[in-house]
C-alpha cells in the first residue's frame, strides 16, 4: 500500500498523542500510582484515534445528499470518549478513612483524553501548551502543599491499666497544642482486666508534633499503650 501524506499525518498524530500522554503519565508513575505511564499513554492514544475517526466520518459520507436518512454528528464519538473516562477515573480514586486519594491521577486521565482529542482534531498548539502547563503543575506545585495549613482527622487511643483514669491529664496535654481539637471521646473498660481505653477523635494539622505528644502521654501513670490512626472525616 502506498504511503500518502494523509497516512503520514495520521501516524504523526498518533505518535504525538502517545508522547504527550506518556509525559504526563511518567510523573504519575514516579509517584507510585497504578495509572501511570502506560495507562495515560494508551488513554491519550485511544482518544486521538477516536477523534480522528470522528473527523473522518464527515469525509466518509460527504457524497450523500440531504435526502439521505444518514445523519452524522462528528462530535458524538468525542463526547462519549470524555464520558467514558468517568469509569476509568473512578477506578483510580481510593477513599480512605479520612482522605480521598487518586483524584490527581483521575484528573490526569481526563486531561490526557482531552489532549488526545486535540491532537486528533489537529489542534497541536493547545495540546502542547496544555501538556506543558500540566507537567509544571504536577512536578512543582505538589511541594507547596506542605506550606498550606490543612486539617487532618486523627483517632488517638490511650490504654491504661488498673483503675487509673487519666482522661483529664490527656486532655490537658492535647490542650497545650492550639491546633489540636478534641471532637469526641469514646470510653471502654474491661471489667476483668480493669483496663481502660480512651479513643479521642481529633482535628489536627499536618505539622502536629506527635512525637512530643506521645512522649508526654507515656509519662502519665498507668499508661500502657498509645496509638494514633487516620480517622473518618466528620
Amino acid at each position: 500500500m502506498e504511503i500518502t501524506s494523509p497516512h503520514l499525518l495520521a501516524t504523526a498524530k498518533l505518535l504525538l498523542a502517545a508522547l504527550l500522554g506518556g509525559l504526563i503519565g511518567f510523573e504519575r508513575e514516579t509517584h507510585g500510582q497504578s495509572a501511570g505511564f502506560r495507562t495515560t499513554l494508551l488513554v491519550s492514544l485511544g482518544a486521538c484515534l477516536m477523534m480522528m475517526l470522528s473527523v473522518h466520518l464527515q469525509d466518509m459520507f460527504a457524497h450523500l445528499s440531504s435526502d439521505s436518512s444518514v445523519r452524522l454528528d462528528p462530535g458524538r464519538i468525542a463526547s462519549y470518549a470524555i464520558a467514558s473516562m468517568g469509569f476509568l477515573g473512578g477506578g483510580a480514586i481510593l477513599k480512605g478513612k479520612g482522605s480521598v486519594r487518586g483524584l490527581t491521577t483521575a484528573a490526569g486521565l481526563w486531561l490526557v483524553t482531552g489532549v488526545g482529542l486535540c491532537v486528533g482534531a489537529g489542534l497541536y498548539l493547545p495540546a502542547l501548551v496544555t501538556t506543558g502547563i500540566s507537567l509544571v503543575v504536577l512536578y512543582n506545585f505538589g511541594r507547596f502543599k506542605h506550606f498550606l495549613p490543612r486539617h487532618e482527622f486523627t483517632l488517638l487511643t490511650v490504654t491504661c491499666c488498673c483503675d487509673n483514669k487519666p482522661l483529664k491529664q490527656i486532655k490537658d496535654i492535647l490542650a497545650e497544642h492550639e491546633h489540636v481539637q478534641i471532637l469526641f471521646t469514646n470510653f471502654h473498660q474491661n471489667l476483668v482486666s480493669r483496663q481502660t481505653t480512651y479513643s479521642l477523635r481529633l482535628s489536627t494539622r499536618h505539622n502536629t508534633p506527635w512525637g512530643k505528644i506521645v512522649s508526654r502521654l507515656q509519662e502519665l501513670s498507668g499508661v500502657e499503650e498509645v496509638a494514633w490512626t487516620e480517622a473518618e472525616v466528620p
